[in-house]
């Protein structure tokens, strides 16, 4: 889970991150502390190559900044991110329902003794709501466990699956990264629609399939990897793929199956 914080004031932004990112490092190694900015101008360029999935956000920024715009706009950008206000600012939670932002807490500095401890429930809420999205079939995320590593792989991101040498392991290779975890091909093949069994050792994504070439068995991806696809698949991959208008794919070889 990757984390921003934004807070213009030097000594509270220190505060929060240490806190935060010694607690991380303790109790969840795989929580990535992406950004710490003093501004609003920041975090939008930041956003702009890249995503985070947690936010800690002051309300009253320096320079004429507020933090509710952007936690708007990053609401724009993203549905589930998990957006937390730290302010000294009692009255923003009304604010936070006429930005209609979602807010997931809501903990102010001065007024609360146990800020500290507010602070990382705040994150412990936030990591289990990320964990919650990969297994939400509403949500379409492939969630990836490595050791103390979750992450979650949009669908539309993945290229293809793949065994690996190393028993009970698959191989997952999509736009940003390889990942290699425990699993099974049978229980990848059917949460996508567009995932297809080609091989008894490979499920791709139909979306970035370029051609098959049903004279020497494979299949090419647009990453120019080819992988190899069964006698089988290759009598229902037609059928498969007439179910989605916007894939078209090059046939080369014979014209029959």
């Amino acid at each position: 889970m990757k984390v921003v914080i934004c807070e213009d004031n030097p000594y509270q932004q220190e505060m929060i991150y240490t806190r935060l990112r010694n607690y991380a490092m303790i109790n969840h190694p795989g929580v990535e502390f992406v950004l710490v900015a003093s501004g609003a101008d920041e975090v939008l360029k930041f956003m702009e190559t890249n995503n985070a999935d947690c936010f800690f956000l002051d309300i009253e920024l320096g320079g004429g900044s507020n933090g509710l715009q952007l936690a708007a706009e990053i609401r724009k950008k993203d549905l589930l991110a998990n957006i937390i206000f730290v302010t000294d600012y009692s009255e923003g939670l009304k604010l936070t329902f006429k930005y209609k932002i979602a807010a997931l807490d809501y903990i102010l500095k001065q007024t609360d003794d146990d800020f500290p401890d507010k602070l990382i429930g705040a994150l412990e809420s936030s990591i289990q709501r990320y964990k919650q999205i990969g297994v939400t079939q509403t949500v379409n995320f492939f969630q990836v466990k490595i050791g103390e590593l979750i992450k979650n792989i949009p669908y539309e991101n993945i290229y293809y699956f793949e065994t690996s040498a190393n028993i009970h392991k698959i191989i997952l290779y999509e736009k940003n990264g390889i990942y290699e975890f425990y699993g099974k091909l049978k229980d990848i093949e059917h949460i996508q629609p567009t995932f297809f069994r080609c091989h008894k050792s490979f499920v791709i994504n139909l979306q970035y399939v370029v051609q098959i070439d049903k004279k020497k068995k494979y299949v090419e991806l647009v990453n120019g990897t080819k992988c190899p696809i069964s006698i089988r698949a290759l009598r229902n991959v037609q059928s498969k793929i007439n179910n989605f208008n916007e894939i078209n794919i090059n046939f080369l070889g014979t014209n029959s199956f």
